[in-house]
């Protein structure tokens, strides 16, 4: 073959290895950088997160911090106002520290203790009609901001409250009430102590409320004027104690109540005036003890009441005075056991021999 072709092929061929060189430096080198740049993009992108989230959580943080001082201070400013002695400060403070309880979940049970201990504070009685109108006045004030209080409790404790307190505990140990309204309520759950209050005038309503869980205690609480009104009440749940209460006067309503599981236990307890009521009230499941129950006076009625099914208790009563009337119940076919095996004694009211 003519040299000067060899020599041509041979260039070519050269070239050619050449461009394959080039092209295949250029396409591994090109490879090698966008390889690099993506691991610089993900480095950058992970640096970036990191980032992010330091801020993210550092102003998570901050707010916390703001949010808390923030609470903080409305707490300390509605529990300065609950101690003023200008009965409108105070029920400015009443509803700020309702505000509070239910903007601060996690601090509610403080706050509504604080809201308590309110009611709990020493309260003068009522003066009477014939006190000079200044102390009337006065009186009257505080009064009001007191059922203020019982008002935006039970508002928080109705089925459809928009923050619930059901779930918290309520202590009104020894408060002294001389009416108020707890109308419609739910004690479903918590502790809810009434433990030596006393209830002294006026009316306190319990009307339509519901014991369905938790424990509701009036030991040793004091009736002695007023009325107490649990009419339409329900007992189905819950253990509600009236243990060593003392009736000396006005007015325990339970008409139409419905007592269907749980417990209701009146152990110790004098009635010595007053008027008990369990008019049409239905006992059908559950525990209702009177044992050890002291009778000196007043009245205990059952007229119309259906005894159906509750395991109802008068062990060890004393029956020395007043009036216990069975003799119009609606259904007697599950008594109460008393304490004496034939004749009843005086003032205890029995229905007619037979009855069912």
């Amino acid at each position: 073959m003519d040299p000067t072709v060899v020599a041509a092929w041979i260039a070519a061929g050269v070239s050619v290895l050449t461009l394959m060189g080039t092209l295949a430096a250029q396409y591994f080198g090109r490879r090698g950088t966008k390889e690099d740049a993506e691991k610089a993009f993900a480095e950058q992108r992970d640096q970036l997160n990191e980032t992010l989230k330091a801020q993210s959580e550092h102003l998570d943080r901050t707010l916390d911090d703001q949010r808390t001082r923030t609470l903080n201070e409305r707490f300390a400013t509605a529990a300065e106002h609950l101690g003023s002695d200008k009965p409108a400060v105070r029920l400015a403070g009443v509803y700020a520290m309702a505000g509070l309880a239910d903007d601060w979940e996690e601090n509610r049970q403080t706050c509504v203790d604080v809201i308590c201990a309110h009611l709990r504070m020493h309260y003068e009685p009522d003066p009477g009609p014939d006190a000079p109108t200044p102390r009337r006045l006065a009186f009257q004030a505080i009064r009001e901001v007191r059922h203020t209080v019982i008002r935006v409790i039970t508002a928080h404790l109705q089925e459809n409250a928009a923050v619930s307190w059901q779930s918290l505990n309520l202590d009104f140990t020894g408060v002294v009430f001389d009416g108020g309204d707890f109308t419609g309520a739910r004690f479903s759950r918590g502790r809810v102590s009434f433990t030596n209050a006393e209830f002294t005038g006026g009316t306190v309503n319990f009307i339509g409320a519901r014991f369905t869980g938790g424990t509701v205690n009036f030991n040793r609480a004091g009736f002695s004027g007023g009325r107490v009104d649990f009419s339409d009440a329900r007992f189905s749940g819950s253990l509600v104690s009236f243990d060593g209460v003392r009736l000396t006067g006005g007015t325990i309503d339970f008409q139409y109540a419905r007592f269907s599981r749980g417990q209701m236990d009146f152990s110790n307890a004098l009635f010595s005036g007053g008027t008990v009521d369990f008019r049409g009230a239905q006992f059908y499941g559950g525990l209702v003890h009177f044992d050890n129950v002291r009778f000196t006076g007043g009245t205990v009625g059952f007229r119309a009441s259906g005894f159906s099914g509750s395991l109802f208790y008068f062990n060890r009563a004393e029956f020395s005075g007043g009036t216990v009337d069975f003799s119009r119940v609606r259904d007697w076919s599950t008594p109460p056991e008393f304490p004496w095996t034939n004749t009843p004694p005086v003032g205890v009211k029995l229905p007619p021999s037979g009855a069912a």
